[in-house]
């Protein structure tokens, strides 16, 4: 059964070394990693800055919603983290670390946590764009 050994919703700072140390382990010859860090565009303009916002059932959620992807996987350990807040241009923004037996394992289950923490966890992107236009991303 594959552990869920980090998962959280955080305004301090994600780095990605830190949660490949907390899945590595001598049972897995995979560690598959994804680092999603803000880009300085998007959709043709140029952002100037980005705020996340949750709700205040995201640090809940995002174990819920680990929790029920990686049970169909053969893995072995997996950590996930997402910021809120002001985050600036190049830092992480969401992250995620699996460890596995063998590779392709490793790789589909971090794809698809990566898309169901994208899909369902309470959280929304405010971009503020440098021609002083802005956008909320992620509101249903």
């Amino acid at each position: 059964m594959p552990e869920l050994v980090y998962a959280v919703v955080t305004d301090a700072p994600v780095h990605i070394q830190e949660l490949s140390k907390l899945v590595a382990n001598p049972h897995s010859g995979a560690v598959v990693t994804f680092c999603g860090d803000v880009r300085d565009h998007d959709g043709g303009k140029e952002v100037a800055s980005l705020l996340y916002e949750i709700h205040p059932s995201a640090p809940e959620q995002i174990k819920l919603i680990t929790q029920s992807v990686i049970g169909r996987f053969e893995i072995e350990k997996v950590a996930v983290a997402h910021r809120y807040g002001d985050i600036a241009i190049g830092e992480t923004a969401f992250a995620v670390a699996v460890s596995a037996a063998h590779r392709q394992a490793a790789f589909d289950a971090c794809a698809a946590i990566v898309d169901e923490v994208k899909a369902k966890l309470p959280i929304w992107k405010h971009q503020k764009f440098t021609d002083g236009s802005d956008e909320w991303v992620n509101c249903a």
